[in-house]
């Protein structure tokens, strides 16, 4: 049992109240999910060619305490160009001109006690484990800004509890995936998807559904084409949430037992696993409210 959390704000007015909106989203889901959090935050995209990397220090065996101006300094001998390093605690977010692929395999070698939470031009990724109001503490994540946020409260089932294995699952650039079920089939996923060269970071079903959506995508595939293509390859229960920069998806498998509700304004979507998480939402008495039928994909623009 988990909770999953979408908030998408259609009006440019209340981007700067996306982290205050969605916090008692996340803390309302503590139920479904007290042992790790995460949230990705979409907002206004970088231009050219700069892209931010979210970052986490301390994963797998090392506890050493974030050293992010060592990092800075190291990180800006290496590449060249200005690059700014914003930190809160273990987590950062570097925006660079430096390509991506060679900022993973440089942060690889010159410091693996950082693992990469997110790729792109437009999202920030935070998760931790630990109680979701104690993470929105950690890292300030009420005092969010942007268009559209996707988040989890997870409560492990099937892999460990570490900051990999929070939810959301990132692949490739600006896409996550947070996921409430479990998949019976993500070895036959992995091995169909890592001979093409798709690496994966954990044992989490969930990441073999992120990555197969991003591979199609990569292939050509919208998101929703993706999607579709994934009810032949994924098996087991699932309420999926996705994000885009430019799109906020939810679906459901067949027997839709893994509940969902929805909630949308002229001001909001608002998504959670439970309605108490969209009770405080300003509007809501007057919203759309619906829970998504089987297979039936809904998204929204951004």
């Amino acid at each position: 049992m988990c909770g999953i959390v979408g908030l998408l704000l259609k009006k440019p007015a209340l981007h700067g109240r996306l982290g205050a909106l969605m916090t008692p989203m996340l803390i309302g889901m503590t139920d479904r999910g007290p042992d790790s959090a995460g949230v990705a935050i979409f907002g206004e995209p970088l231009t050219g060619d700069a892209h931010k990397v979210s970052l986490f220090w301390g994963e797998g065996q090392s506890h050493s305490e974030p050293d992010w101006k060592r990092l800075s300094q190291e990180f800006s001998a290496e590449f060249d160009g200005k690059h700014k390093i914003q930190t809160t605690g273990r987590h950062a977010v570097i925006h660079t001109l430096a390509a991506p692929a060679d900022v993973r395999k440089w942060l690889a070698d010159a410091a693996p006690e950082i693992y990469v939470l997110s790729v792109g031009r437009s999202i920030d990724l935070y998760k931790d484990t630990g109680a979701p109001a104690d993470i929105v503490q950690r890292y300030k994540l009420n005092e969010v800004t942007g268009t559209h946020v996707v988040a989890h409260t997870r409560m492990a089932t099937e892999s460990a509890v570490t900051p990999a294995h929070a939810h959301p699952f990132t692949a490739g650039e600006d896409f996550c995936l947070v996921h409430n079920g479990s998949l019976s089939n993500p070895h036959l996923v992995r091995k169909k998807l890592e001979p093409m060269g798709i690496r994966f970071v954990t044992d989490n079903d969930t990441e073999a559904a992120c990555r197969f959506f991003e591979w199609r995508m990569r292939e050509g595939d919208d998101l929703t084409t993706a999607v579709k293509r994934g009810f032949e390859e994924l098996d087991g229960f699932f309420t999926f949430l996705m994000g885009t920069d430019k799109e906020l998806l939810i679906v459901r498998d067949a027997f839709a037992c893994k509940p969902a509700v929805v909630a949308e304004t002229e001001d909001y979507v608002a998504i959670a696993s439970e309605f108490r998480s969209l009770a405080h939402l300003p509007g809501v008495r007057h919203a759309h409210v619906f829970e998504p039928r089987p297979t039936e994909i809904y998204s929204w623009k951004a």
